[in-house]
């Protein structure tokens, strides 16, 4: 199980138009041409905007599967320029409905672990100036994933997404998704999820939040 890096996308923050406002992001990343390094919080080259809500140790690489460019393309009626959808890694394949919580990779040098599904926020929606951009995409579940780094190391544009070891759990990026926007009151996935140490902090927090709010539900 593995994925061809079609493009490895670094960027600076600057302001995207949204809403009669200007907002500050660094989603308008561009494919680097040369290898870059990758310590436990980003990419060489790589920022963050908004620290509050991106980056960290468990939102160290956004991932995005190529795979969903034409559904995009074809249902919002235009042509997209990877990367269109903010991510650091342009991948071939390694949808959410086959990335599972917990899986390693070899990518380069460094080892990564999937630690979360991407939340989308406007600013996907600023960029693409679709308003209804992120129900779309809790809908389909084409959210794209975040690695946390276990490993730092070089990568290179031409190197590819490895499978170290895949977790015993099997708990895919889609279910998470799942669970998060559309099926939220089960309780057997909410537990699962509350309950998976290698989904990243904030998001088991989340899920026992919402188990708490569930008659006769106790972790």
């Amino acid at each position: 199980m593995e994925g061809s890096i079609i493009a490895l996308n670094v960027g600076q923050a600057d302001f995207l138009s949204w809403q009669g406002k200007e907002i500050s992001s660094a989603i308008n990343k561009k494919p680097s041409q040369g290898p870059l390094y990758l310590s436990n919080l980003q990419f060489e080259g790589d920022v963050q905007a908004d620290t509050v809500h991106h980056g960290g140790p468990d939102k160290a690489v956004c991932v995005y599967s190529h795979a969903h460019y034409p559904y995009w393309e074809n249902g919002l009626g235009m042509s997209l320029v990877v990367p269109s959808f903010g991510e650091n890694l342009t991948v071939e394949g390694l949808t959410e409905k086959e990335v599972c919580i917990g899986d390693i990779y070899r990518l380069g040098e460094a080892l990564v672990q999937v630690s979360q599904p991407r939340q989308p926020c406007f600013k996907v929606a600023a960029k693409l100036n679709q308003p209804l951009m992120v129900k779309y995409i809790q809908d389909t579940s084409y959210s794209g994933y975040y690695l946390r780094v276990l490993k730092e190391g070089i990568v290179r544009p031409e190197d590819k997404l490895v499978i170290e070891k895949k977790h015993q759990g099997g708990i895919t990026v889609e279910f998470v998704n799942r669970i998060t926007y559309i099926d939220k009151e089960n309780r057997e996935g909410l537990t699962l999820l509350a309950n998976l140490v290698e989904l990243a902090e904030g998001w088991r927090s989340a899920m026992k939040k919402r188990l708490e709010t569930l008659p006769g539900q106790n972790l």
